[in-house]
């Protein structure tokens, strides 16, 4: 059982859990975003900040005007759309989503500290819950309730901005040999939907290893296909460690990478991010049959665990 324990960080309450190995500290109010995953018997923090006070400028407001920090859920989508089918045809989706601008709940028990919130567009509840299985292992337990009578569709991501330094690696299960481009500064990879093999996209860019904050470049980009086995590692060899995560491919079949280094905002993090649906834009992937779906009254769980070393 794990002893999870309150705290203020800059006036809000937070809840930090863990073990002799691993720690991660969660933010209700913001959305439920973890600001902290510590290794604890390095002293190493995984997670990225950008400096900037904790918070943002509430519901429907743009990720860029928030703190930009830490590790946000992205539901029920990720690039500001509008909802492309009856009963919700044109309602807008804000950017990154609603989860992440809403306060939740917050509460700890035996099983973990599981935090829940409820749509504000959208007639949906979503609940995730934050345990221990061993030692290394983070485990988030996540389900997603359809409220309402008709089928409601839904991209989820990770959204874990790690800390970047030049030489980490990249590693994704074995058969993965093409991205498809759904943001590069300056078209350095392409245009929205072009495809660039993996790991090495061009002459000079070997997308597996992570590069130094060279001021201009920066992508995002999904593993074309579903995905065989749900898994993924960042690792730093001048050091030995690594974080892996993992994931079930029937609920969760793909694969998205997060690359900035310094092309946006100038900031310098990778993001490894699971996800139910492609290309960022909820009313694309439905059209391309690529968003999950939770029947009327439904639900769709999944986890993700993280393991550090």
């Amino acid at each position: 059982m794990t002893n999870w324990m309150q705290s203020d960080i800059e006036g809000r309450r937070a809840w930090t859990g863990g073990t002799d190995e691993l720690s991660v500290t969660v933010v209700p109010e913001l959305g439920a975003k973890a600001v902290s995953l510590l290794n604890r018997k390095t002293g190493r923090e995984w997670l990225w900040s950008s400096g900037k006070p904790l918070g943002n400028r509430g519901f429907g407001s743009a990720f860029g005007d928030s703190d930009e920090c830490g590790w946000d859920e992205m539901f029920p989508g990720i690039r500001a759309c509008e909802y492309p089918e009856d009963p919700w045809r044109g309602e807008p989706v804000p950017d990154h989503g609603e989860a992440w601008t809403l306060a939740w709940s917050a509460a700890a028990d035996e099983r973990g500290l599981t935090c829940a919130v409820n749509g504000k567009r959208f007639p949906y509840a979503l609940e995730k819950r934050y345990s221990f299985p061993d030692a290394h292992t983070l485990r988030i337990d996540y389900t997603a309730i359809n409220h309402s009578a008709h089928p409601f569709s839904f991209l989820w991501a990770a959204h874990p901005l790690m800390r970047a330094s030049e030489g980490m690696r990249l590693r994704v299960p074995d058969g993965l040999n093409e991205i498809e481009v759904a943001y590069s500064a300056q078209e350095r990879l392409g245009g929205f939907g072009d495809k660039r093999p993996w790991p090495v996209a061009a002459q000079g860019i070997d997308l597996s290893v992570i590069e130094p904050d060279n001021g201009r470049s920066a992508e995002k980009y999904y593993f074309t296909g579903t995905l065989k086995e749900g898994w993924a590692e960042l690792s730093d060899p001048s050091t030995g460690e690594a974080v892996e995560f993992r994931f079930p491919a029937e609920q969760v079949p793909y694969l998205a990478v997060w690359a900035n280094y310094g092309g946006y905002d100038d900031h310098y993090h990778i993001a490894i991010e699971p996800a139910t649906g492609r290309m960022d834009d909820l009313s694309y992937a439905m059209g391309r049959g690529e968003a999950a779906t939770i029947a009327p009254g439904g639900r769709y769980a999944w986890h993700l665990e993280l393991s550090v070393r």
